[in-house]
């Protein structure tokens, strides 16, 4: 073995300084030592994979890519550079790679749960629900404490409605420590429980936010979705202009785009930064303000807007009665609130929460709310919100009037 240059043993030194920064937890220190070790001995896989997870783990995945990409090609046996590749690709929602490099890594040590649950996401993003299912059940048959790995896979089984072994699975995740709100909301979706009156905040703001960037084309080409056209072309029909419309829940704007040119002013909420973003490029709202909607209500003065919208939003609200009273404190005499409902499966339930994780509410229980608060029930039609695998999701479309 021919003996290092000086370049090659400092960077040898270095890189070990680097590797001790790195077990420490000062991934900075690391990260340091790493680039200046690659300088002083350029393409070496083990500096280059150690880079490459150290920025993974800083949270930049798109520089750690390059890193990693070439310390895998340079030693296809790096296991941990195969798992942190896969590991960045699915943070930059780039599945089918994330999933190829985390099979190499897997080939090569098929004895980690994490990475059996992380290839079990992405298998899921990409439609593959047999692979995934696979992933998990690998992933909780060598951790059977793994909760997170119980909860996605009951939450898979729901999907293909596999409802009691989905039930089960979330126990298992209850049993070993999972998010006790997000878990038992989706055990009384797949049991048929009495329903919590309300969704869990993050499971509905975390559910837009990883959909805003397709939302709209997915409801539109995909489910068929023309709720807002059904729910406000009446109201476009009839010739008002609307001096001060409420879109609650207004998402990516499908509304909103709709009523402006029938609208002197129009203000959005929602709980989704994301779906704000991509209202804000249409420019017909006047505010957007990221909130809960029973929150951004009480903030608003009485008798203040002539049209409050929400298509779509009372199926992650769940008990409604709250929201019904801001609508009609916000409303000017004569103003309108416009909604959609989904039906429920039970017709003896005002409210159910389905499996589908939506809330169905009676057309009867949403005129008994709305005359409490002094809204009357102007006109109901009967017709599909959506599609879902080829069937329609039927519902109701309500227009309230306030005295």
């Amino acid at each position: 073995m021919e003996p290092l240059t000086a370049a090659q043993a400092q960077s040898r030194d270095i890189f070990f300084e680097g590797v001790r920064h790195f077990e420490a937890g000062r991934l900075d220190d690391a990260r340091a030592c790493f680039e200046r070790s690659l300088a002083l001995a350029p393409g070496r896989p083990s500096v280059l994979g150690n880079l490459g997870v150290t920025l993974f783990r800083l949270g930049r995945a798109r520089d750690a890519l390059p890193h990693l990409q070439q310390a895998t090609a340079a030693e296809p046996s790096f296991m941990d550079g195969w798992a942190a590749l896969g590991l960045a690709h699915a943070s930059l929602r780039d599945w089918a790679a994330a999933a190829q490099a985390l099979r190499r890594a897997l080939t090569l040590s098929d004895a980690s749960a994490p990475l059996w649950f992380a290839l079990g996401q992405c298998a899921m993003r990409q439609g593959d629900l047999a692979d995934a299912l696979r992933a998990f059940d690998r992933a909780v048959a060598l951790d059977p404490a793994f909760a997170d790995a119980w909860s996605q896979r009951g939450g898979l089984l729901r999907e293909i409605g596999r409802l009691d072994d989905a039930a089960r699975s979330f126990e298992r995740a209850l049993a070993h420590g999972a998010d006790r709100e997000l878990n038992a909301y989706y055990l009384a979706a797949v049991r048929g429980e009495a329903p919590p009156a309300h969704p869990p905040r993050r499971y509905v703001q975390g559910l837009f936010d990883d959909y805003a960037a397709e939302f709209a084309q997915h409801l539109v080409d995909r489910l068929d979705y023309r709720a807002p056209q059904v729910l406000l072309q009446p109201l476009i029909a009839s010739g008002r202009r609307w001096r001060s419309v409420i879109d609650l829940g207004c998402g990516t704007g499908l509304c909103g785009q709709l009523l402006a040119p029938v609208s002197d002013a129009i203000d959005g909420v929602d709980l989704s930064a994301a779906m704000l973003d991509e209202a804000r490029k249409l420019g017909v709202y006047r505010e957007l303000a990221q909130a809960d909607i029973a929150e951004y209500l009480a903030r608003v003065p009485s008798a203040n807007a002539d049209l409050v919208v929400a298509a779509d939003v009372l199926i992650y609200v769940g008990e409604p009665s709250a929201l019904f009273e801001a609508a009609a404190r916000v409303l000017l005499p004569g103003g309108v609130f416009a909604l959609t409902v989904e039906s429920p499966t039970n017709a003896q339930q005002d409210l159910q929460l389905l499996p589908s994780l939506r809330y169905a509410h009676s057309a009867e229980g949403i005129r008994r709310r709305a005359e409490r608060v002094g809204l009357t029930v102007d006109a109901v039609q009967d017709a599909p919100i959506r599609h879902e695998r080829g069937r329609p999701v039927t519902g109701q479309y309500l227009t309230l009037r306030r005295a």
